[in-house]
């Protein structure tokens, strides 16, 4: 999958195109169900056969549009939503698809700009799907709005698209037992701990990424050394508790590059038992490992909510306590 920033930077030389738009943030089974249509969109625009033995039809490029940062970083700074994934977490869940059949050929990474903000409905059709991508058909959600204060809708895209030469298809929204999938949604569940739901919709579990920084060294010195993640300005992380889950080592690889997961007790929280301790840690004990992973950049898969975050009596009742959390994660991801 080819990866470009911006309209100034050239994209792939391409004739017609099928492109989505949206933030895509999460890549949840909503959005793969769009990125579904957006395929079968492609292969429906296939060209006549070629005569017996000629190179077999060409499919048009898939292409999705997102947009970084989150638009509402620049339309409502006071309110900027939380991150389910990094940009780059984005674009490997994006191109992972393609083991389930859903390639997609390029994602085009729109800054989203105060500049950008203020194009009208027809001034974004023109220089973004027209002129850089040459779209043949664009699919989207059936509540999908652009250009300045949200002004165009589908069927402003219509018009548009007759104008321009490119077909429109909409998507409907897609819902489970629990309500429209969404990523407002996913981010609630995700705030109030609910890991297990957030991955139900998401189709993965949900992910922190970070750097390891030095801590204060508590964990190791009650012989539980711990990996504390440094993560990026509105991540979204699960509430305050203790957590069995996976520890991911370099997780910005390409998609299909190896993973190795380490099973791990991620907490979150201030560590309530010290007097004084106020700072809100995502901390990961890893099991059987004692490698030196400071300044690495991981990520931590949560699996699963194993208690909320409590204030111990003494130092040796939290110990008791955090062997029995990390016996509880061998049992639940290693089976013993």
């Amino acid at each position: 999958m080819l990866r470009w920033r911006g309209l100034a930077e050239s994209a792939p030389d391409w004739n017609r195109t099928v492109v989505t738009i949206g933030v895509f943030d999460g890549v949840h089974r909503g959005h793969r169900a769009l990125i579904d249509a957006t395929v079968r969109e492609a292969a429906a625009l296939l060209p006549v056969p070629r005569p017996s033995g000629a190179e077999p039809p060409e499919v048009p490029p898939v292409v999705v549009v997102t947009f970084d940062p989150h638009p509402a970083a620049v339309l409502r700074p006071d309110a900027v939503p939380d991150r389910l994934t990094t940009l780059d977490h984005r674009a490997v869940l994006i191109e992972g698809l393609a083991a389930d059949g859903l390639t997609v050929d390029g994602l085009c990474t729109l800054p989203f700009t105060q500049e950008l903000s203020r194009l009208a409905p027809e001034e974004f059709v023109r220089s973004v799907l027209v002129d850089h991508l040459h779209a043949a058909a664009v699919v989207v959600g059936e509540g999908f709005r652009f250009g300045y204060r949200a002004a165009g809708d589908v069927a402003l895209l219509r018009t548009l698209g007759a104008e321009h030469d490119f077909e429109v298809r909409t998507v409907p929204l897609l819902a489970d037992a629990d309500g429209t999938v969404s990523s407002t949604r996913i981010r609630t569940d995700v705030t109030e701990g609910e890991v297990e739901r957030a991955a139900a919709a998401l189709g993965r579990p949900h992910r922190v990424e970070g750097i390891v920084v030095r801590g204060d060294q508590r964990g190791r010195e009650l012989g539980f050394p711990t990996a504390n993640l440094s993560s990026p300005q509105y991540t979204s992380v699960p509430d305050d508790g203790v957590y069995a889950g996976w520890l991911i080592r370099d997780p910005a690889r390409r998609a299909g590059e190896q993973e190795t997961p380490l099973p791990a007790a991620i907490s979150i929280g201030t560590n309530p038992t010290f007097a004084g301790e106020r700072a809100r840690r995502v901390e990961a004990y890893i099991l059987d490992f004692d490698a030196d992973i400071y300044d690495e950049r991981v990520a931590v898969d949560f699996a699963t909510r194993l208690r909320p975050t409590i204030a111990f009596s003494s130092v040796d009742a939290l110990i008791t306590q955090m062997n029995a959390d990390a016996a509880r994660v061998r049992e639940l991801l290693l089976g013993g």
